[in-house]
Parts: C-alpha cells; sequence; structure tokens
C-alpha cells in the first residue's frame, strides 16, 4: 500500500515508487500525487511509455489505492456446503439496488500476513474458527484502476468449528448475515444473478471444477 498523507503523501508516493524501480523497458513513473485519501487512497499517475510502434506517449491515470485483501470460500466435504456472506454494499445498492449482496468473506490484510487475516476474518464474520487454510492464488478483479491485489483461500470446516454466530464488527459497521448452502446451489446463484461478487464466482467456479480434489486434510 501507497505511504500516507497529504501532500507529505504524494512526495513519500513518489519516492516509493522511485525505490520499487517502477521504471521499465517500456515505462517511466513521471509523477504521482495524492488527490484524495480517507480510508482508501486516490492518486493520479502521469507516465511516459513508448507505444509498440515506436512512439513515445505521456498518459495520466487516476488509480485507487485500499490497499491488498484476502478471500476465503470454506467448504464441507462430507454435507457438501459452502459458508458465504450476506451484507449492504453500497455500490452495488446504488448501481442495482440490491440491498445485501451474497459474497464469500474477505477481509483486508491491513499489512498483516494473508493466511493469518483470512483466519480472523473468518471467526469474526462467519463464527468459525478455523486454523489450516489452503492458499489458493492471486488476483487484480480490476487492474485498469484498482491497485488492490487478492489472495485466494478455501479451507475445509464443519460444524465443530464453529465458536460463535459471526456477524462482523458492529463497531466497523459490519452487520454480516451467514448464509450456509450448498456448493452446487453456489453455483446456481451466479448463473441466476443472485451473486455478483466477482472474487465469489471466481472461488465457486473452482472449487466446483475441482471438487472430486478437495478432501480434510
Amino acid at each position: 500500500m501507497l505511504a500516507k498523507g497529504g501532500p507529505e503523501g504524494s512526495k513519500s508516493d513518489q519516492q516509493r515508487l522511485k525505490s520499487m524501480k517502477l521504471d521499465g523497458e517500456t515505462v517511466r513513473i513521471c509523477d504521482v500525487e495524492t488527490v484524495a485519501q480517507n480510508k482508501g487512497k486516490l492518486i493520479r499517475v502521469s507516465y511516459e511509455q513508448r507505444r509498440r510502434d515506436g512512439e513515445q506517449q505521456r498518459r495520466q491515470r487516476e488509480i485507487y489505492d485500499n490497499g491488498n485483501s484476502a478471500v476465503i470460500l470454506p467448504y464441507d466435504p462430507d454435507r457438501k456446503t459452502v459458508l458465504l456472506t450476506r451484507q449492504l454494499r453500497l455500490p452495488i445498492f446504488l448501481q442495482d439496488g440490491i440491498e445485501g449482496s451474497v459474497e464469500a468473506c474477505a477481509g483486508k490484510l491491513d499489512g498483516e500476513e494473508a493466511e493469518r487475516r483470512i483466519v480472523k476474518e473468518m471467526q469474526e464474520e462467519l463464527g468459525y474458527k478455523i486454523t489450516k487454510v489452503q492458499r489458493l492464488f492471486e488476483l487484480y478483479v480490476s487492474p485498469a484502476a484498482i491497485m488492490e491485489k487478492i489472495v485466494f483461500f478455501t479451507c475445509i470446516y464443519s460444524p465443530a468449528n464453529k465458536v460463535s454466530d459471526g456477524g462482523g464488527l458492529k463497531e466497523e459497521g459490519e452487520d454480516v448475515e451467514v448464509v450456509e448452502t450448498t456448493l452446487e446451489q453456489a453455483a446456481a446463484m451466479v448463473l441466476t444473478g443472485e451473486i455478483v461478487d466477482a472474487k465469489t464466482v471466481i472461488l465457486v467456479q473452482h472449487l466446483s471444477d475441482r471438487m472430486p480434489a478437495i478432501a480434510p486434510g
């Protein structure tokens, strides 16, 4: 995550980018400006790019940096069920009027190791205590404008792992409903448009494709 702060943050951003040696064979970062900052940061990046035809072109893009995150879809192989959440997502509500988005459990890393962070998120949101998770892959969901990289996980769970009703942290404004359904039904929810969150669709399809390979242990 890029350094925080107003004008000082902009300077830090430039120093950070310089130290990361982001200039490549065809791209050179010229300037980084912090446009707005709250929980995340909107930055304006000026850069030069050498096109495939050899022409040098100067461009400017606005990029939202809200930190990296992790997401998990727990699976019970005995009952063939998965654990999902339902909660308000304001962008979805503003676009489609949907008040409850069905999604896999996820959370920001905030500098923490992805495995450790997602275990905490599961206990906070889902109410299940899991010690072993399986890391699958890392993806950018909207790389044209959003800097966030998401680490994808799955794990084996059972009713014995339940330690609370979950629901998230009230002090952080979370009001999470736990949704347990079969993986088959979750896949059907993708097809009917009930699940519209990209990271959840990816996990549901991934687990559906490799179902025979998932087993306790």
